[in-house]
């Protein structure tokens, strides 16, 4: 089972349990995403093709963590010209691990309704309060 979605203007090949790094996402490691833009799924026997996208589908992700990628090196050169430029770049990547592929409601490796993946716990610390409450000092009446 596999399908194509697309990410970031990049179309990715997936199957479960992959890992993709992708370009960098707004999102906590952790969090699971829905990308809902799926170009194709396919198996042994059958393949759905989207126009351009398939309806009620999603892969469920896992966002992993946020890396960067290796340095790439963008030289221009012009001849006879002493024009050189020597720079780099390393693209912002977060990785997925991608733990599902969804069609109509039902995962379709299980058979099964897809369950959310329970977000991490966070233990908050209380803040002591000391009683004394803020006021401000405003003056709303002027005088002459």
């Amino acid at each position: 089972m596999f399908a194509v979605i697309k990410s970031g203007g990049r179309q990715y090949k997936v199957s479960v349990g992959q890992k993709l790094e992708v370009d960098r996402l707004p999102l906590e490691s952790g969090a699971q995403v829905a990308i809902e833009e799926v170009l194709l799924v396919g198996d042994a026997d059958t393949t759905r093709i989207g126009t351009p996208f398939i309806d009620n589908t999603q892969v469920l992700a896992t966002v992993g963590d946020h890396t960067r990628g290796e340095k790439l090196i963008v030289f221009k050169y012009k001849a006879k010209k002493r024009y050189r430029h020597r720079r780099g770049h390393r693209q912002e990547l977060t990785v997925l691990h991608i733990d599902d592929i969804v069609a109509d409601g039902k995962s379709l490796v299980t058979g099964e309704a897809p369950r959310a993946k329970e977000a991490p716990v966070v233990e908050t610390a209380t803040v002591p309060t000391t009683g004394v409450e803020e006021t401000s000092a405003t003056n709303s009446s002027t005088e002459e």
